[in-house]
């Protein structure tokens, strides 16, 4: 199982604060996953080797227009493994699950943004993975909670329904905000989601970055011989 975290200048902690604490926990591996105006810097081969866990290089690209998003997404993908969008808003979801450059649409339901049936089945057909972020159930109190878990219930029942790609996360932006897979299978079930739907999110992390490395690599070739998903035509 896999986390995805925000590190400092993004978040509070360095990138191996947050991967030394995730590898006690029990994690395989860190997602790192800043926003695109604040990356960090880290060595990932050497954090790896230190405390054997594997370190994924990402980002969540935040714009404010779909426009916008669009440029960032073609910067980005051809370097980094994991490339993620700040959604919330409805245009922005939108943009989100009709790009098959993009794997993962985040806090989809922030911002009172929605998720419906069109937008789900587009996320099936571009395979965009939805994420349930556990964190406004983990960081916040009263009415803001109670409208945080109705979004991330609903969120479920349609994603269950359409069998939809979906990542889950408890967002910290620092080692302090990290809880080990167990306790967040634990306020999962305290949602209503079953352990192996919690458990299946933590991974999907992790099956991301092995697909992508893959098809990053320089001896990938598509089915029918065709070039990467990701390489540019000539």
């Amino acid at each position: 199982m896999y986390e995805a975290v925000h590190a400092h200048p993004d978040g509070e902690s360095t990138v191996a604060r947050l991967a030394k604490t995730a590898a006690d926990y029990g994690f395989e591996g860190v997602v790192v996953r800043n926003h695109h105006g604040s990356r960090a810097e880290y060595d990932a081969a050497a954090i790896r080797e230190e405390y054997d866990i594997d370190v994924v290089e990402g980002v969540e690209i935040r714009a404010d227009s779909p426009q916008q998003a669009g440029g960032s997404v073609g910067n980005y993908r051809t370097d980094q493994t994991i490339v993620a969008l700040h959604g919330g808003t409805n245009d922005m979801n939108r943009f989100a699950v009709e790009n098959d450059k993009l794997d993962v649409l985040a806090h989809p339901m922030a911002d009172r943004g929605d998720i419906n049936h069109v937008l789900v089945k587009a996320a099936v057909e571009n395979g965009v993975r939805l994420e349930f972020s556990l964190s406004g159930v983990l960081r916040k109190s009263g009415g803001r909670r109670v409208r945080e878990i109705q979004s991330l219930r609903k969120l479920e029942e349609i994603v269950d329904y359409y069998d939809a790609p979906y990542v889950v996360s408890a967002d910290p932006a620092s080692h302090l905000e990290l809880r080990a897979p167990r306790e967040l299978i634990a306020v999962g079930e305290r949602l209503g989601f079953s352990s192996e739907f919690i458990e299946d999110g933590l991974a999907e992390w992790g099956r991301l970055a092995e697909r992508n490395r893959e098809i990053q690599s320089e001896s990938f070739i598509e089915p029918g011989v065709e070039r990467g998903r990701y390489e540019k035509e000539p």
